[in-house]
Order: C-alpha cells, then sequence, then structure tokens
C-alpha cells in the first residue's frame, strides 16, 4: 500500500513537470538536450563545467573545437591520462559534438582562488612571451585552437605548464613544439607565477 501511494506521488510530480514545461514555465538547464549527458562531468569540473577548485579546469565557455580535441587526444592516448580516458571514451560514445556545444553555451565564472599581489606582478612580466599565442589578456585564439587563460584555476595552469616542458602532455606533437620550446626555458618556480597572472584576469 505504501508503495503504491510513493508510485502514485513520483508520477504525479513527473506529470506536473511535464505540464509546466509544455507551458514554457519550466525552462532550464533540464530542458538543454546535452544537460543529460554532462552529469558526470560536473561531479569533477564544478556546475556547468565552472570548477571552483584549484586543480581540475573550468571547461564553460570552452570553444567546441578544442573541446572536441581534448576528448580525442585523451581517448586515444595523444594526452595521457588515466583518469580523463575512459570518460573521454564514454563522452565520444554518448555524443562529443553535443556535449561540447553545451560546454560551450555555458557562461564561465572566473576560478574564486586569488593569489598575492606580488605573484601576479612577477606572472605578467613573465608573460610576455605567452602573448604571441595566448593575447594580452589571455583570451586565446580559437581559430587555432588555442585555448583561453584569463580566469583559469591557477593550480590547473601551473601543472599543465609543467607537463608541457616535460613533454608529457601531448608528447611528440609537433603543432605544440614552439610552446614546448618556450615552457623549456622557465624555471619551475615561475610556473606559479605565471599561473597566478592568468587566473587573475577577467
Amino acid at each position: 500500500m505504501i508503495a503504491r501511494l510513493w508510485v502514485g506521488l513520483a508520477l504525479g510530480m513527473m506529470l506536473a513537470l511535464l505540464a509546466l514545461t509544455e507551458e514554457g514555465r519550466a525552462a532550464g538547464p533540464l530542458d538543454n538536450p546535452g544537460f543529460a549527458k554532462v552529469i558526470t562531468c560536473s561531479a569533477c569540473h564544478g556546475q556547468n563545467g565552472n570548477s571552483r577548485t584549484d586543480m581540475m579546469p573550468i571547461i564553460a565557455g570552452l570553444d567546441p573545437a578544442y573541446f572536441t580535441k581534448q576528448i580525442e587526444n585523451y581517448a586515444t592516448g595523444k594526452r595521457p591520462s588515466p583518469e580523463m580516458e575512459p570518460y573521454a571514451k564514454e563522452i565520444q560514445f554518448l555524443g562529443v559534438d553535443q556535449i561540447a556545444a553545451y560546454f560551450a553555451a555555458q557562461k564561465r565564472e572566473p576560478t574564486p582562488i586569488r593569489a598575492t599581489a606580488d605573484a601576479i606582478a612577477k606572472g605578467k612580466v613573465a608573460a610576455a612571451s605567452c602573448v604571441v599565442c595566448h593575447g594580452d589578456k589571455g583570451a586565446g585564439d580559437p581559430a587555432r585552437l588555442i585555448p583561453g587563460l584569463a580566469g583559469q584555476a591557477p593550480g590547473y595552469l601551473a601543472q599543465q605548464m609543467l607537463l608541457f616542458k616535460q613533454d608529457t602532455r601531448e608528447p611528440d606533437d609537433q603543432l605544440l613544439a614552439a610552446k614546448k620550446a618556450v615552457m623549456r626555458v622557465v624555471p619551475d618556480s615561475q610556473f606559479a607565477e605565471l599561473a597566478a597572472y592568468y587566473a587573475s584576469l577577467r
């Protein structure tokens, strides 16, 4: 009897939600066709791809072509990551184009993590060699599949710089040779300052 009551209540709630949707009063994230496919992503990357942690990248507002390329690289092992590889394969199975479009449509919220003014100032000076690709405001260049760095999680940025320097991110990728050459001459201790600067940009 109790079980039937719960089933009845659940069905009633579902019908009510459907009615609201049909009347146009319940439009929201659940109505986006890509929403159901990105729930797993939100566990690490935050609501709508806006990570609030230091080591997890913000993927909200990410260019779809860049997103798709990185998913392909993760899935094929070109960008080695035991954590991301299975999720990348799942995204390809579910429909990478739709998921990429979903995150691209989300408003990007800059990281809440703040660095010291001294670290930011030093990072701004050190960023002179990064401007040619990432722009003077860290906006990137979607046409060349160069991501924006402004407002990104600083811990993640510093980690990726080190991986580029060590040639363990997309190893042997000739298209990234120039970036890796720049990273090789940057002292490891400077990565945190560069990351602080780019994370501070809005």
